[in-house]
């Protein structure tokens, strides 16, 4: 006879009055450590918790080069250190308190702060005004060109978007409002033409039973944060299945490590500690900006419940430690089970890797921008590997990893073009040699709207990104928070 695992019943009452009695504490530190700030929550714990809080602080785009994480016993003590993309301490007191409000807001389920952030600066996030279009499939040149011609031709104009590719398997979200009304797109039979026009283009490079998706979702107040749905997208269309391991003693040489074949850099061990019941999942990979929220991105949507864990930086490779079991409380006793979640670890830390030249544009905004961008792109032979794209007042902003068509690095001729055609200002960042040049094309006096970037990865990171966006706006969120009530 199968026994199940046994699971208390929780009052929702009760928890609400626990909270209430022992409110989330947030401490912000900058006196214990001389390079960093030390971020403290003691609360109360709910499965999300955790993602929440991470979330929080890389929506800001600040770097978390360690943490140490203890939630057992249905209460949390979770600690962060964190810098600014500069590598400097957290110093400003708006930002300091948009923090401790927004993670207390987040455990409490409250929307006195949610109200401010998603008026103004969540939309790039999560759009809680503008229609959806949620699209995978296979990964093509000139995809991401046709969708958004196509939208163009239906008069939807794009707010924002975000695009990756990953094992030859494409996704993004674009967020559309109506061309004329300035808000969403709410006549049905307009919906319907959209939806079947998207669908031919995603199809037409398909074969027959080839999985595809696209996807009109309405605006909702309870819509999944953009970065964490492109996850859930790619999962849902197995662009893990190519992904492989291999096991690795601690104490390799790293050089060694980042030049093991087939593993693209990522390795992933996963082994039972049967004395505490716990399973220990260890993730070893090149460090980089948001690989934490990537990762417990994906153990919480697989339902797996972090107890304890530990990650820390040295040089470029981060480790990550978690003693996890699932939401049931079993711990991962099956092959299947242990190498599904290696996979979906491997691919969650490689999706947002960039590959190809980088090229950050900035330029006045207006309708039909992303259909032109893309254009420029595809009829100079450019592929997108990856993408992000948004508004800052009357400017569009984005950033775009772009290759060759046949993969190989842009020719400078190419390049100049592209410059040219686009107008506006493109900033070009060469990998290779650590630079970056900005040149305004046209008669633009535009001058470049991107922002310095380091992470403890050494990589090149956009200079753009959708958290950026939440910098311009703590100073005035911060005036319109409430005191904590204890």
């Amino acid at each position: 006879m199968e026994i199940s695992a046994y699971k208390p019943y929780g009052d929702p009452e009760f928890e609400s009055l626990i909270e209430r009695i022992h409110p989330p504490r947030v401490c912000i530190d900058n006196d214990s450590c001389r390079d960093c700030t030390i971020v403290k929550v003691d609360s109360a714990n709910k499965h999300g918790i955790l993602l929440e809080m991470v979330q929080v602080l890389t929506d800001l785009d600040l770097v978390i080069s360690k943490s140490y994480i203890c939630s057992d016993g249905g209460w949390l003590m979770d600690v962060f250190h964190v810098t600014d993309q500069l590598g400097n301490k957290i110093t400003d007191e708006s930002l300091i308190h948009y923090i401790e409000e927004a993670i207390c807001a987040s455990r409490r389920g409250s929307r006195e702060v949610q109200t401010c952030v998603d008026r103004n600066v969540r939309a790039r996030h999560v759009s809680m005004e503008h229609m959806a279009m949620e699209m995978t499939g296979i990964d093509r040149p000139g995809l991401m060109s046709e969708i958004s011609a196509v939208l163009a031709e239906l008069g939807c104009h794009v707010s924002a978007a975000v695009a990756w590719t990953h094992n030859k398997r494409a996704a993004c979200i674009v967020y559309v409002e109506d061309e004329l009304k300035h808000g969403p797109i709410q006549d049905p039979y307009r919906v319907a033409q959209v939806q079947a026009q998207l669908e031919n283009v995603v199809e037409a490079h398909h074969y027959d039973g080839e999985r595809r998706s696209v996807r009109l979702a309405a605006p909702a107040a309870s819509q999944t944060h953009t970065e964490r749905r492109l996850h859930q997208l790619m999962a849902a269309d197995r662009d893990y299945e190519q992904c492989c391991s291999c096991d690795y003693e601690s104490s390799a040489d790293d050089e060694v490590y980042r030049q093991k074949k087939g593993c693209n850099g990522t390795e992933v061990k996963v082994e039972n500690c049967r004395q505490k019941g716990y399973s220990i999942v260890t993730v070893r990979s090149v460090d980089r900006p948001k690989l934490l929220f990537d990762t417990i991105c994906t153990l919480t949507d697989l339902q797996y419940v972090v107890f304890h864990a530990s990650i820390s930086s040295f040089e470029s490779i981060a480790i990550q430690e978690y003693y996890v079991r699932h939401k049931n409380g079993w711990t991962l006793d099956s092959e299947s089970e242990r190498r599904r979640l290696t996979q979906n670890l491997m691919a969650a830390t490689e999706r947002r890797v960039s590959h190809g030249l980088r090229l950050d544009v900035s330029t006045q905004n207006r309708v039909g921008l992303l259909s032109d961008v893309t254009r420029v792109f595809r009829e100079n032979g450019l592929s997108i590997s990856r993408a992000e794209i948004g508004i800052q007042g009357e400017k569009a902003v984005g950033t775009f990893y772009v290759k060759d068509a046949s993969g190989q690095a842009v020719n400078p001729e190419t390049l100049e073009t592209v410059r040219r055609e686009i107008g506006g200002t493109v900033l070009v960042v060469n990998k290779s040699l650590g630079k970056s040049t900005s040149q305004p094309t046209s008669s633009s006096n535009t001058s470049p709207s991107v922002s310095t970037s380091h992470s403890s990865s050494k990589q090149d990171k956009p200079g753009f990104s959708l958290g950026s966006l939440l910098w311009s706006q703590v100073e005035w969120l911060s005036s319109n928070f409430r005191p904590i009530k204890s």
